[in-house]
């Protein structure tokens, strides 16, 4: 084909020559894709995404054929055709450039290859990839040498765009539903075990969950300040850690790392929490302490503190802990403190900050839970029971939520409650089961919430 006749629009190259894109595979794909249409939805259920294309005249062949695929059903797609559609949208201003004229296209056509079409797009895409690399890697670069270079947002932000350089495959998913029914009954018949489920330390509440948090669920824990939250949370933290042996991070923006191995230590020993504060710990302390060492010190627990938590920084811990450690569960407290992403309001802000969490759960097949304060509906209302609306500032963290989980203490309203001593887990959403109230004691001396299943 006589290049001379082609728009300004060369082969990019990186630094030392490095080639971007491979034009013979491009022009055989978008030859192949009018000689053979329905390569088209072949490859698009492969995964391939033309604007891997490098040159903008074959792209838009592609897409020309794409367009054209609903008016001929079968058979070739010849260059007549795909020239009225260029020009058609030449003319209505939707091709910035100038696309192949019609003796381009005849021209085009002769490279047409009936049986390696996947084998030119693996090569398209393959190229593709090393071209974002590069890029990534020319930004890391410049990053690195900025004068005003951050180590925590650029290397967050260059480890986000890596995740992005190999991009997810759209490979067709469906499923008749006939090929379901093994998997299904095979569910039915066999309980939940620690594989799949992570234990929460609560009998009745492992009951309501099918045997406890899932892979890729998001879960809420909303409270009013001082019933517990972060108790809760480190109570899911030892459940899963300690007890189970399953890799856990706890993200504090609130606690020190040494107040939360405190209340760890405390809630595992049964060691007063003023006593380990003011350095007043006894001698039946100190065995306490020394029997449950060893299982606190072999938990696969990490714990960090940072109080300047943002999304990417998050992704890139999780990313990097699931692939050393097998990392299962992860807790967040709380949504509210963390980095807010630039946004026109804070609601807005906050419901980008959800839905990220919820897709890093579904994206890494871990469980998120993350805490999240609420307003002051509870303090309003003759009962004082908090409700799923109550969760500041966005409604999308009740929608991107699996699970609401809502804390309740009587006694922090009334001293002399009948209550005293109980709180309640309220699970107000459960998406796909039954919602309840779990009853359990709270032993905030011991920094801890205690079962009082009656399973």
């Amino acid at each position: 084909m006589n290049d001379d006749l082609w728009d300004a629009n060369t082969n990019p190259t990186g630094e030392a020559g490095f080639t971007h894109g491979d034009l013979d595979a491009e022009k055989i794909l978008a030859a192949t894709a009018m000689a053979r249409p329905d390569i088209v939805d072949e490859l698009a259920m492969q995964g391939f995404d033309p604007g891997d294309f490098t040159r903008d005249q074959y792209r838009w062949v592609w897409y020309a054929v794409e367009e054209l695929r609903a008016s001929f059903k079968s058979g070739e797609i010849r260059y007549i055709a795909v020239d009225r559609q260029l020009q058609a949208w030449r003319a209505d201003g939707r091709i910035p450039s100038v696309p192949l004229n019609q003796d381009q296209l005849v021209e085009l056509y002769a490279h047409a290859q009936h049986g390696s079409a996947d084998w030119y797009a693996a090569r398209i895409t393959e190229k593709a990839v090393a071209a974002r690399l590069d890029g990534v890697g020319s930004d890391a670069k410049g990053r690195a040498r900025s004068a005003t270079f951050n180590a925590d947002d650029d290397v967050a932000a260059i480890q986000t765009a890596l995740d992005g350089v190999v991009r997810t495959s759209a490979q067709d998913e469906t499923r008749l539903v006939g090929t379901l029914l093994e998997e299904v009954l095979t569910d039915a018949t066999t309980p939940p075990n620690n594989e799949n489920r992570i234990p929460t330390g609560f009998m009745d509440l492992d009951s309501l969950l099918s045997g406890g948090f899932a892979p890729g669920q998001l879960i809420v824990i909303g409270a009013r300040p001082a019933m517990g939250k972060t108790t809760a949370a480190l109570g899911f933290a030892r459940a899963a850690a300690i007890q189970h042996g399953i890799p856990t991070l706890f993200e504090s923006l609130e606690m020190s790392a040494s107040e939360l191995g405190r209340s760890i230590v405390s809630a595992e020993a049964r060691v007063a929490l003023h006593h380990m504060k003011l350095g007043l710990a006894t001698d039946d302390d100190i065995q306490r302490m020394a029997r449950r060492a060893p299982a606190i010190a072999a938990a696969p627990l990490h714990i960090n503190d940072g109080a300047n938590l943002s999304m990417p920084m998050l992704r890139a811990r999780v990313r990097n802990l699931v692939r050393t450690a097998g990392l299962r569960l992860v807790i967040v407290d709380y949504l509210q403190l963390m980095q807010a992403p630039k946004a026109e309001s804070r609601q807005v802000a906050v419901s980008e900050m959800s839905r990220q969490l919820k897709l890093l759960a579904r994206e890494f097949q871990i469980t998120v839970v993350v805490l999240a304060q609420l307003n002051r509906g509870p303090e309003q209302r003759q009962e004082k029971l908090p409700q799923v609306s109550d969760l500041r500032e966005s409604g999308a963290i009740e929608q991107d939520a699996d699970i609401v989980m809502l804390l309740h203490r009587p006694d922090a309203y009334e001293k002399e409650s009948p209550r005293a001593g109980e709180a309640d887990f309220i699970v107000g959403k459960h998406r796909g089961g039954p919602t309840a109230t779990i009853t359990t004691a709270f032993q905030g001396h011991y920094a801890r919430f205690v079962d009082m299943a009656n399973t």
